[in-house]
């Protein structure tokens, strides 16, 4: 994913909202606050792409699966 998308990304509120829940429940977790950075690194890293998938197909590039669909390598 581009540094660009993801910056419209997070310009998201649902994907905000869903950061938000990341940085609490893992904050829970540890037994103290993980640090919005964290949070949202760990969240990109881990759900971004599932989200993506489940409620924008098609709005942001994924970079898993550019030459699957020719068939030809870059």
């Amino acid at each position: 994913m581009k540094i660009s998308e993801i910056k419209e990304l997070l310009k998201n509120k649902q994907v905000l909202e869903e950061i938000n829940k990341h940085l609490w429940i893992e904050s829970q977790k540890a037994g103290y606050s993980i640090g919005i950075e964290k949070a949202t690194d760990e969240w990109l890293r881990l759900y971004a792409a599932g989200w993506i998938k489940h409620n924008a197909p098609g709005k942001y590039t994924n970079s898993n699966s550019k030459s699957k669909k020719s068939g030809k390598d870059k």
